[in-house]
Formats: structure tokens, sequence, C-alpha cells
């Protein structure tokens, strides 16, 4: 049985991602509204009381504010380690204890393996995460300001990547934010750039094909058009591929990918 994905949303608005084995239902952060969330799952044709787990990558607002209102709606346990549970309680409320289950190691859900690995984020305890859905290896890394040899590690032989290309530095460094938000976009607790990126990906791409998913595009510091030459670029200058046809799509914040099935 294939593997299926969609990104319900990415970008400073809201994040989700949904994860199904067929018969486990994950969501990977919940930042958008009840209604909203209700919505984009049905938009992929998923029932929302069908909904299994919800796995928090951090406390930011735009990765929990739906959480504690989908836990209680649909009677869902949601996984965070216990820095991100103590600085998510504001946002999150008030949640069941059963419903509270606080990461500490790779852990199971169903069939599906799930794998934490700490990165760099303005954040308590950021995880990224691997989960091994049906014999294939989905990676799950945004919201990060660096990438180490521990990180390429982990994003090794994968099947599925969805990782940020958050801003293209030029576009960021000259446009109207404020120099302390340019500081914190661009720091090694802030965001991948599309470099970033373009550099992470020849490391991490072997004999493996993965299908990528850039994400969590800034509105006002990239395009996708830009991404897309900038990371192309880099797989084309590193022989990782002839002509034209890359395994690389977009994200959005407005509206759910396609239901990606691996």
């Amino acid at each position: 049985m294939d593997c299926k994905i969609s990104v319900l949303a990415s970008g400073s608005s809201g994040n989700s991602i949904y994860v199904s084995d067929g018969k486990m239902n994950i969501l990977v952060d919940v930042g958008l509204s009840g209604k909203e969330m209700e919505k984009r799952l049905n938009e992929i044709d998923v029932s929302p009381d069908e909904i299994d787990a919800i796995i928090i990558t951090h406390e930011h607002r735009d990765h929990v504010s739906g959480a504690g209102i989908f836990s209680r709606r649909y009677n869902i346990p949601i996984y965070a380690n216990d820095p991100t549970w103590n600085n998510s309680y504001k946002c999150i409320g008030k949640i069941n204890k059963k419903n509270c289950e606080i990461i500490k190691n790779d852990f199971m859900l169903g069939d599906i393996a799930v794998h934490p690995f700490s990165i760099s984020h303005d954040a308590a305890s950021p995880f990224a995460y691997i989960l091994y859905c049906n014999k294939k290896k989905i990676g799950i890394a945004t919201d990060m300001g660096y990438f180490d040899e521990k990180i390429v590690n982990e994003l090794k032989e994968l099947d599925f990547l969805v990782i940020e290309a958050n801003h293209d530095l030029d576009m960021l460094m000259t446009g109207d934010y404020p120099w302390n938000v340019k500081h914190r976009i661009k720091g090694e607790e802030g965001h991948l750039s599309n470099d970033d990126t373009a550099a992470l990906l020849p490391k991490i791409i072997g004999e493996n094909e993965p299908q990528i998913l850039l994400a969590h595009l800034s509105e006002d510091n990239n395009n996708p058009e830009v991404a897309y030459i900038t990371v192309k670029n880099s797989l084309r200058a590193n022989d990782l591929k002839e002509g034209d046809d890359y395994n690389l799509d977009f994200t959005y914040q407005d509206k759910p990918t396609r239901v990606y099935e691996i």
C-alpha cells in the first residue's frame, strides 16, 4: 500500500502536513484554525474525524494555533517534546491528559515509525522528523537556520522530502523588513535560504531520487520561480539530473498540495 502525503499549508500564516499509511492518519503541526483545517482536509478527501495523531515540530503559533482546538474537538492525541509543551500551553490550551504525549525518543504510531531529531530555530527545542511509512522514508525539515553533517546524515536515502526554501537573500536584504527581523531570518536560528537548500540537496541525494517539496516560501522575500531555478541549477551543477525532469514541487500557504502517493 502506498503512503499518502499532502502539505495542507506552509508559510508564516500556518503550517500542517498530512501523512497516511492507509491505516494511521497523522498531522504534523496544526497551525490553522479548526474551521480552516477541516476545509483543507476535506479538499483532499479526508474527514477530520479520521485523524489519529498530531505531531508538533515546535511551539510557534503558525505551527500550533489550531492543535488544541483540533485535539479537543476530535479527541486526538498531541505528541511534542517537553520544552515544546511547556511553551505551547498558552496557545494550545487545556488538553485531556491522556491526549498529551511527551516525545523523548523514537516512537511508533501504528505501523509508522517516527524519528525526531533536533534542528536549530528560535524555539525551545525544535524537531524535524523522519517518518518510516510502508517502507518509505519521509523527511520533514522546515524552520531551521542551518544544516550540519548530522542533519545531512539524517536526510539521506529519502523517498520524499519537505524542506524549506524560505527566502532569497538578496530580496530579504533589500526589502522593507527591519534589520533585526532580517538578522533573525538569515541567522542560525532562523530559516534556510534558497541558496542554503540548494547547497543541502546535493549532499543528501545519491542514487535515490526523492520527491522534493520546497516549503515555507516567504511571500515577501521569495517567489517560486526564483526558488526553483536556484535549486534546479544546483542539482544540475552537481550532475544529479540531466535535462529538466526534476522531482521538484512547491507547497502553498492558501491551499493544499495534491496528494502524493509514494
